[in-house]
């Protein structure tokens, strides 16, 4: 079968972007198909949405041309994470990270939806070898053993060696392949939304444990206003929701306390339900999938954009070093070079972040005084805490070379 492209990825994202730079860069074709209007996104104004990316995330943008282009972006300084209940304030016990700590430096960084994505719709515009296809839907595919091909809902058919589905939790790439997915859903949603306070942050990131769900406050850049992902039962955000603004509002300073000082509604308001879900496998024939179409996690630690990043790192290392070899970038045995690879760190990972939820969003006082105990005394352990820091930053395990800051 003559190809169209080399990979056709479906979900133009930040994921499916980020792995067509990786192998375009080293000399395959790359198709995208986005089902958004590309300049739409990359124009939007501040509206609150962001993402924390470690080190090691920010490391593979810098090695795809993506991390220069990034118009403001806020370093995480220090991560403080404690226990209470809304109205009490945090428990005097908690963990803390400096990333003073780290020779590499800050552990992460808090980067704007808009300025992420415009950042990488540039990139993917200086580079030959990418073809973006904006506004398009993929509504079959039928995989060969020499290819793929695809049909787009506007009637054109895509040839390829590989298709890769970056489409989120809901991957039509998947369901077409026949891929089941397991998980649960967590009773809870996530209440998304940025406020303007008014003390500077100082590049610190909090996560307070509530019985309900953690509230995540994260700094933006600039120094007085930070991004907030809180966590209800998914009735009481649903009733929080509804709200008028100054009502919302009312419903949050409890939860948020007077550390910063007079705080204001800043960005939209926006929700998302909190499932636990995994696909049953990461690859398919002539199929692999990454990202939230492979694995979608619990946002307690911030870790779902930077899973997708190391899927993208480590498919394009796979892919790459197949095609030098002179094998077959779509084969089975290529593919399951990076199921193993992958598959058991996601999986690890997502029933970790569960396990944290769990023993965390409850109200049990034998539970509080467990976990604020472990939690005070990871913080008096420097070596251990520096261990969970640089598992935090992404500095730790098998690490792709691009999370190494290192070509492939």
């Amino acid at each position: 079968m003559m190809a169209d492209t080399d990979i056709l990825v479906v979900g133009g994202g930040l994921n499916g972007p980020g792995l067509a730079l990786a192998l375009a860069q080293n000399g395959l074709s790359v198709t995208v198909v986005d089902s958004r209007p590309a300049p739409a996104r990359a124009e939007a104004g501040f509206d609150g949405r962001a993402y924390a990316l470690a080190q090691a995330s920010k490391r593979l943008l810098g090695m795809i041309g993506v991390w220069p282009r990034i118009a403001a972006f806020q370093p995480m300084l220090k991560i403080k994470a404690s226990d209470g209940v809304a109205g009490q304030g945090p428990s005097p016990l908690f963990l803390g990270f400096d990333s003073a700590e780290l020779e590499e430096g800050p552990m992460g960084y808090m980067v704007e939806d808009r300025h992420l994505y415009a950042a990488f719709l540039a990139a993917m515009q200086d580079q030959p070898q990418i073809r973006l296809l904006s506004g398009e839907t993929v509504v079959e595919q039928t995989a060969t053993p020499n290819g793929i091909c695809a049909t787009l809902a506007s009637g054109t058919q895509l040839s390829a060696r590989l298709l890769v589905g970056c489409d989120g939790r809901s991957s039509g790439t998947a369901s077409r392949a026949g891929i089941r997915r397991s998980g649960w859903n967590y009773g809870q949603t996530a209440l998304v939304t940025a406020i303007h306070h008014e003390k500077d942050h100082a590049g610190t990131a909090h996560q307070f444990f509530m019985p309900s769900g953690p509230l995540a406050i994260l700094p933006l850049h600039g120094g007085h206003h930070s991004s907030i992902v809180w966590s209800e039962t998914t009735a009481t955000a649903a009733a929080i929701q509804a709200l008028p603004d100054a009502d919302y509002l009312a419903a949050l300073r409890p939860r948020f306390g007077d550390f910063l000082g007079a705080i204001d509604l800043a960005g939209a308001r926006f929700t998302y339900p909190l499932t636990l879900t995994l696909a049953n496998s990461f690859v398919a024939p002539r199929l692999a999938l990454v990202g939230d179409a492979a694995h979608g996690v619990h946002p307690i630690a911030g870790q779902g954009l930077n899973l997708g990043l190391r899927d993208v790192a480590a498919l394009a290392q796979v892919l790459i070093e197949a095609q030098r070899r002179g094998d077959d970038i779509g084969s089975s045995v290529t593919l399951e070079g990076y199921q193993r690879w992958r598959r058991f760190d996601a999986t690890t990972l997502a029933l970790g972040m569960d396990g944290v939820n769990r023993l965390f969003s409850n109200d049990n006082p034998l539970l509080r005084l467990g976990r604020d105990l472990g939690l005070g005394l990871v913080n008096a352990l420097p070596g251990l805490r520096r261990g969970f820091m640089r598992q935090a930053a992404g500095l730790s395990g098998d690490l792709p070379r691009l999370l190494a800051g290192k070509p492939i």
